[in-house]
């Protein structure tokens, strides 16, 4: 599936992703392959997301979160690779 992380100044990732997992305001969750859609707000916390070489780390302040047809967009406050 693909993903986007997108602050309100620059694009921070973009690009085929197995699965992602994000802090979100009534829990974290992950997403996987054909999720259903879905939207969601982000707490501070670190995004996870794990690709064909491994795994990657973003910290976001804050955000929200959408899935849908096999895409997930992140638009984030602010993030700290």
């Amino acid at each position: 599936m693909y993903l986007e992380i997108i602050t309100p100044d620059k694009k921070v990732f973009a690009g085929e992703v197995e699965s992602a997992k994000f802090p979100g305001t009534n829990g974290s969750f992950e997403v996987l392959d054909l999720h259903a859609p879905l939207i969601s707000t982000l707490e501070t916390g670190q995004i996870r997301i794990t690709t064909n070489a491994g795994q990657e780390f973003f910290t976001v302040d804050g955000g929200v979160v959408e899935v849908l047809n096999n895409k997930i967009i992140v638009l984030a406050e602010s993030v700290v690779a």
